[in-house]
């Protein structure tokens, strides 16, 4: 090669280098660091509801090395957790750690993608979610709103409730004020009992000032955190209300579109990894924290039959009411019966 050859080869081999650093570059820039604030509707120390949302923020940072990160901020910190969706939505706030239950007042059919009074454990709930459509009804509500959710966690069953006396029938229950979430308050409506739906902090202050005379928040082991047992010792189960409970990742729509497809995607794989952390987290806390209450001297009741039967036939009620007063409570609850109608032929078969 002479010396002129080898002065061109040189010169192309820069400019080659130049033009692909400044291709990095470009993809660089195309992909900035992301700083958002996530309000979070549960105290960080909280097991599962809240250390969900400090996990979630934690693994979106790991796993975009630290280009976008969700800061996580304690119950009230930006706004009060049930001002959080007006706040997504105008953009005020960029995220929020929450469940689509505490959404009733702005859409009824969105308290169906959080849990359901007499509905699916966990595996049937995620089926329909993912591959049942339930996703794509979810996404439409939120759209109008501007604001874009991504399911990210679900834990085991809940309690059904905390009562100072022992309810020995549905009489019992009458004129009782409690504390109540999603669908299953409007279940108690119609056995008699007066609902208000209270923010975690604020159940305990209410209950011990005689506020509410009883409550229902969450399973064994997040309940016993909250010290409840200290105000009422009759504790019941199975929570018909909440067989299992879903919780999202509310963002501004448009800051969502905003970030690259990769970012987009670490949002999504956290998410996802939180699912497997809350539900078997959950279903491995239970009967450590049962044991300790019973030795707080709480008295643990199952429902009876009768009392059971009489609650999903007030739940059947409830459903039939929103079907015919909401239009889309009516689609997403027609898609998620007829899912279940579905499923339940390979429940029968397939599980003892």
């Amino acid at each position: 090669m002479t010396r002129r050859h080898k002065i061109y080869s040189t010169v192309a081999a820069l400019a080659l280098g130049a033009s692909l650093g400044l291709a990095s570059v470009g993809t660089a820039s195309a992909e900035e660091a992301v700083r958002w604030k996530m309000g979070s509707a549960y105290p960080g120390k909280l097991v599962q509801l809240g250390s969900l949302g400090k996990s979630l923020s934690s693994k979106i940072d790991r796993i975009s090395g630290g280009n976008l990160q969700l800061k996580f901020f304690e119950p009230n910190a930006l706004v009060p957790p049930l001002e959080m969706f007006d706040a997504v939505s105008a953009g005020s706030l960029d995220a929020a750690w929450s469940t689509p239950g505490y959404w009733f007042g702005k859409e009824k059919a969105l308290t169906l993608f959080a849990a359901v009074p007499f509905g699916p454990s966990a595996g049937e709930y995620m089926a329909w979610f993912y591959y049942g459509g339930g996703k794509e009804l979810m996404d439409k509500i939120y759209a109008k709103y501007n604001i874009k959710s991504v399911m990210c966690g679900i834990i085991a069953p809940e309690a059904s409730g905390w009562f100072r006396k022992e309810i020995k029938s549905v009489d019992d229950l009458k004129g009782l004020k409690m504390r109540f979430f999603g669908l299953g308050a409007k279940v108690m409506e119609k056995l008699g009992v007066s609902t208000q739906l209270l923010a975690g902090g604020d159940i305990y202050p209410a209950l011990e000032r005689g506020t509410i005379d009883a409550t229902e928040f969450s399973m064994p082991a997040i309940d016993l955190k909250l010290g409840f047992y200290q105000v009422a010792k009759h504790y019941y189960f199975p929570g018909w209300h909440q067989q299992s409970t879903l919780f999202d990742l509310m963002m501004n729509k448009d800051k969502w579109e905003a970030l690259s497809e990769t970012q987009q995607a670490q949002i999504e794989v956290a998410c996802g990894d939180n699912f497997r952390e809350g539900l078997a987290e959950g279903e491995a806390i239970q009967g450590k924290a049962l044991a300790e209450l019973k030795e707080k001297g709480v008295n643990i009741h199952r429902w009876s039959p009768e009392i059971l039967d009489t609650l999903r036939g007030a739940w059947k009620e409830v459903a039939a009411e929103l079907v015919a007063e909401d239009p889309s409570f009516k689609e997403v609850w027609e898609s998620l019966e007829a899912f279940r109608a579905e499923y339940a032929v390979w429940k029968e078969l397939g599980y003892l």
